[in-house]
């Protein structure tokens, strides 16, 4: 047995499992969350045209998941008004902001289709039905609202989440949208720690711009292609800074997740301080195998022979 799964066979983590909340699942359970999933719970919503509810799946790979096929807002409205994209990954409640996309390659992905009312429940809510009262990691792409709904967690719930992912937006996609910036404001004042921050993008140059280019549409794509990305929007995580009053079973899942992010040096320091604040071995063990992963990962060296050869030799590494 590895020390992820001894980790999670403890009886605090059995008795009361990661649950995590993925907004915007696209059906499929999120990469890094293979490891945990048979451990966890997990709360999803996927709008369609079902009878208003949630389904609980027991086969699905967690230990129980539990879909909500609906709009998930951060309102108690029955219903909202859907914005249909020519992109369905560019849909949202929220109405796309045609002229400021206009000067961007990618605007027409944003053009409206159709709008439809679809069945909505607030995020408070959904977590009532199926008696959960904490969650440990949020997971959202909105297209627009991410921040408004982990505010509607309410802060005794956000205060204690582990791990949280954003994707918000940099330039002007939606009209009254959560922005990136907003989103560094305001956790800015809470208990987390930015880990990870991917800037993602389209080509500053609208399509009318290309087709005065040229009429042929290679080229317009070759010129689109040759242009330099900009920032559009960003893949943001943040982590619980582990500097409030938390639970050892707290502890135990905070060092299995920045294990599983790669985060090694903060998972070293969840373990040290746990192994002084709680009389048990087990975070002696977290300890060994956070120090192990921090030596190991040394070997990403290898690619500097000489900077390794002298570690390697410091280190004993083979």
């Amino acid at each position: 047995m590895n020390i992820l799964t001894k980790v999670l066979n403890r009886k605090e983590l059995i008795d009361q499992p990661p649950v995590l909340i993925d907004i915007g699942a696209s059906g499929q359970i999120h990469k890094i969350w293979r490891k945990i999933a048979p451990h966890s719970i997990c709360v999803a919503f996927d709008a369609d045209d079902r009878e208003f509810g949630f389904v609980t799946n027991d086969k699905s790979g967690f230990r129980k998941l539990h879909v909500f096929n609906c709009i998930v807002t951060n309102k108690d409205d029955k219903e909202i008004e859907f914005y249909l994209t020519e992109s369905p990954y560019c849909s949202s409640t929220l109405t796309p902001d045609i002229n400021a996309l206009n000067v961007w390659a990618f605007a027409d992905k944003f053009n409206v289709q159709s709008t439809t009312n679809l069945k909505s429940i607030s995020l408070t809510n959904a977590l009532k039905q199926v008696n959960l009262t904490y969650v440990d990691w949020f997971k959202t792409d909105s297209q627009g609202t991410d921040l408004r709904l982990f505010k509607n967690l309410g802060d005794e719930i956000t205060q204690k989440v582990l791990v949280a992912e954003f994707e918000p937006g940099i330039i002007d996609a939606y009209k009254g949208e959560d922005k990136f910036f907003m989103l560094l404001e305001y956790m800015a004042d809470k208990n987390f720690w930015l880990s990870n921050l991917t800037i993602k993008g389209s080509k500053r140059i609208s399509n009318d711009n290309l087709k005065d280019l040229s009429s042929n549409g290679l080229l317009q794509k070759l010129i689109q292609f040759s242009l330099v990305t900009s920032p559009g929007w960003s893949e943001t995580t943040f982590i619980n800074k582990f500097d409030k009053e938390l639970s050892i079973r707290d502890y135990l899942l905070g060092w299995v997740f920045a294990t599983i992010l790669k985060q090694y040096g903060f998972a070293f320091n969840i373990a040290t301080i746990a192994k002084k604040k709680f009389n048990d071995n087990m975070f002696i063990e977290m300890t060994e195998a956070s120090s192990y992963a921090l030596k190991m990962n040394i070997l990403k060296l290898k690619f500097f022979p000489a900077v390794f050869e002298k570690i390697s030799k410091l280190l004993k590494i083979e």
